[in-house]
């Protein structure tokens, strides 16, 4: 099947409204206790992985009844976006507990020895994930700045040090992913705006290092935080498209491009269901939302997601919100007489 998918997608889909996902989906009740079994040495790690593809093969399935058009494979391996990663690499390991937000805490890397690529992190279970459909499945990567940023550092001499190690790490990873196959590849950064005055250059050329001459399309996703202060400023990041959390911000970002309009090389992401609330908006909430984007950027250039992963809500919830939006862009696509 695999084989026929790469024939299907050997280059990226031309956007028509395309539905995509920013990467995380809730974990079903019998992962959760097999996670937590698994961390007490109470259960082994091939059961544990069994599980994790059960969970991964069930949003496949629920992504293609839904009718998204480009799937994530729903990071049912994954814990917390850096320490997943820190775990895997013998140059890190894992600090005490610091506080994400609200009530989510996770244990912070440290940086202990020189950043080096341990093999393949994320490839054979893209490779599963892809294997089970004929859409196109993202790669789902943590950026440089952020693996850096969120972790602390015990042997670099500076933070450029640092992120330029990381990010020749995770191009290996991406060299490993567009070599299994995979058309598009997210790179997160959500901490890329935490020192935009310091550190925003750093940024974007630790980016340039991740991608530059890879045959992909690249995405990122920038998550919540002062966004205006890097705008248009991320606009020099050498990404396809960069998503950002519209709807948690009442699409005030909308503003921002009607001052300094998208890149006409960039594809912008725009998120139209808040994923930090139970409240599921309705079909012609999500329309309104893409309706306004679309009076500031064409619609060839227009990818629709929630606003970041969903994986703090309930799978009903998640579901919910998904299936909205994808009717929602189906309708709006009926309007303008876009196949």
């Amino acid at each position: 099947m695999v084989d026929r998918v790469f024939q299907h997608f050997a280059k990226p889909m031309k956007n028509a409204l395309l539905t995509t996902a920013v990467g995380s989906y809730p974990k079903p009740d019998y992962l959760v206790q097999a996670r937590a079994k698994a961390a007490r040495g109470e259960l082994g790690q091939e059961e544990l992985h069994r599980l994790e593809r059960k969970a991964t093969e069930h949003w496949i399935r629920l992504q293609e009844e839904l009718g998204l058009d480009v799937l994530v494979h729903g990071e049912m391996e994954r814990g917390d976006m850096v320490a997943h990663f820190a775990e895997l690499m013998g140059s890190m390991k894992m600090g005490g507990l610091v506080r994400s937000y609200g009530n989510r805490y996770y244990h912070k890397p440290i940086i202990v020895d020189r950043l080096a690529w341990p093999g393949p992190m994320t490839v054979d279970m893209w490779r599963f994930a892809q294997g089970l459909t004929d859409r196109p499945v993202k790669g789902m990567l943590t950026g440089p700045y952020t693996m850096v940023e969120w972790s602390f550092d015990e042997h670099y001499p500076s933070r450029r040090d640092a992120v330029l190690d990381m990010a020749r790490v995770i191009r290996r990873e991406v060299e490993a992913l567009v070599q299994a196959g995979a058309r598009y590849i997210q790179i997160d950064e959500p901490a890329i705006h935490t020192r935009p005055e310091e550190d925003f250059d750093l940024a974007v050329e630790a980016m340039r290092v991740v991608v530059e001459g890879i045959d992909c399309e690249f995405h990122t996703h920038i998550c919540y935080g002062e966004v205006e202060l890097i705008y248009p400023a991320m606009l020099r990041l050498p990404v396809k498209q960069i998503h950002l959390a519209f709807k948690n911000t009442n699409f005030q970002y909308l503003r921002l491009l009607e001052q300094h309009p998208f890149d006409d090389e960039k594809d912008l992401g725009v998120g139209v269901v808040d994923v930090h609330t139970r409240f599921v908006e309705s079909v012609e909430d999500i329309k309104e939302g893409i309706r306004r984007t679309l009076q500031v950027t064409p619609w060839e250039r227009v990818w629709v997601l929630p606003d970041c992963g969903l994986k703090t809500r309930r799978e009903e919830e998640a579901v919910s919100k998904l299936r909205n939006m994808v009717e929602a862009v189906r309708q709006v696509r009926r309007e303008m007489g876009i196949a």
